[in-house]
């Protein structure tokens, strides 16, 4: 999966930036799997950040699907200061492309890495646009199934962009089994992994993992393929380390709301991201 992070750069001349359809492109931002994210500027001079598909991927049905899927799903879900800002997609001289607001910023992942200051004196606030975020994709009618740190940007505030949604489905009413079970491992639940019928607490479970994360610099279930995480899921034998055992900082309320999202089965989890954000927001 595209690994995105928005940091801070100048614009710089148009003059000596590549031209892309009526955008100019200034600096390489990040690298993915799928795409490139540029520092771009319109003839105005406003700053984008822009999602260009690898050209190598051109024939690709199947990521080029993907890629026009995850933007119309923006489309229709970006009004949300949590999610990343749409600004239209498309396609220039056979590739396409999504034009997004620009956010100066790394994501949680990259602030994992190097143990950035701001996440600690901004855990609650992190948390509670995570929660939110996840509330408007669900809200509208989507799960993301690829919700990690490396799709969750922080602002220089502290505060949360949702972004890739090349994954993502339209949330079915009951579980249902689908076509495709694509997903980063480490962030899957039991039901994922095991391709069995999913809904939108597949999302609160990754939901789950990322928070854990972001309390412990820890996972709950480690492995590096989806096998190993998996044989961790299912193993009865198996506990997850209650997260205060790493963070004695944290409150009991919301090491239960952690512990709920990371139920095995998902009747057990919670039932919708509003009533797990009331928790969090009673737990803080």
């Amino acid at each position: 999966m595209a690994n995105h992070g928005m940091t801070n750069s100048t614009t710089g001349d148009a003059a000596q930036a590549r031209p892309f359809g009526p955008y100019y492109l200034h600096e390489l931002i990040n690298s993915g799997g799928m795409a490139d994210i540029w520092l771009a500027t319109t003839a105005q001079h406003e700053a984008r950040a822009l999602r260009i598909m690898h050209k190598r991927l051109r024939w690709d049905f199947l990521s080029r699907r993907r890629f026009i899927s995850g933007c119309e799903t923006l489309a229709k879900i970006h009004s949300n200061d949590a999610v990343i800002g749409y600004i239209e997609h498309g396609k220039i001289d056979g590739t396409l492309y999504l034009a997004m607001e620009y956010i100066e910023g790394s994501n949680l992942k990259q602030l994992f890495f190097r143990n950035d200051p701001l996440l600690e004196a901004n855990l609650r606030q992190i948390l509670a646009d995570m929660g939110r975020a996840l509330e408007q994709v669900h809200d509208a009618g989507f799960m993301h199934l690829d919700f990690k740190p490396e799709n969750i940007i922080i602002t220089r505030n502290a505060h949360v962009k949702l972004i890739d949604f090349d994954l993502s489905m339209p949330r079915p009413e009951k579980p249902a089994k689908q076509w495709k079970y694509p997903g980063t491992p480490a962030y899957m639940a039991p039901e994922q992994l095991l391709r069995k019928a999913i809904d939108h607490r597949a999302d609160i479970f990754g939901f789950g993992v990322a928070a854990y994360e972001l309390l412990t610099r820890r996972r709950p279930f480690a492995g590096d393929t989806g096998e190993e995480v998996l044989k961790k899921q299912l193993d009865k034998n198996f506990t997850v380390t209650p997260p205060r055992s790493y963070n004695p900082n944290l409150s009991a309320g919301l090491e239960r709301v952690v512990l709920k999202c990371l139920e095995r089965d998902l009747e057990k989890r919670y039932p919708w991201m509003s009533v797990l954000n009331r928790d969090l927001l009673a737990a803080a």
